[in-house]
């Protein structure tokens, strides 16, 4: 009888994993190593995709979900970002050039190496972000703004002083 209880309450618990909210609406996608210049994935749920060493130039992942993605050596220069939610994210060695981060939560994403020369981050939420010090001073001269969905102010996530 404890056997079929405990039968029961396992096949249970895996059907509910199974059939998540998350895993219904989310897409698990590789796009590593592609040439994505332009493309729109605005207002998507691709959390945990891969899109290391893409060309996303131009891109617009405006309010997509891609908590947990690997965007290692990407390139997402001139790319809108606003909204978009790369929390738990590699994001190393990434090129975030002119790209618009407005918005976009980047909480304890990994951005070693990556580089925001005139990069727009009005509102972004960088909180135990793990970043090199000199983007880190960087990203404080021109942080501003308070992020709409945790209430931070852009400046308090990168620990400016």
């Amino acid at each position: 009888m404890l056997f079929l209880r405990l039968s029961i309450i396992t096949i249970i618990a895996i059907a509910s994993f199974l059939i998540s909210p998350m895993n219904i609406h989310a897409e698990t996608l590789s796009f590593s190593h592609a040439q994505l210049k332009g493309r729109d994935f605005s207002e998507r749920m691709l959390a945990g995709s891969g899109f290391a060493n893409a060309n996303m130039e131009g891109a617009n992942f405006e309010n997509t979900d891609v908590r947990g993605s690997v965007f290692s050596a990407s390139i997402l220069r001139n790319a809108n970002l606003r909204g978009v939610d790369f929390s738990g994210g590699l994001l190393d060695q990434t090129d975030f050039a002119k790209a618009d981060l407005s918005d976009a939560l980047l909480v304890e994403a990994i951005l070693l190496r990556s580089t925001f020369d005139f990069v727009t981050i009005d509102g972004a939420d960088f909180t135990d972000a793990i970043m090199d010090g000199a983007q880190r001073k960087w990203l404080c001269s021109k942080a501003k703004g308070i992020n709409s969905k945790t209430g931070v102010s852009t400046r308090d996530s990168l620990e400016c002083t």
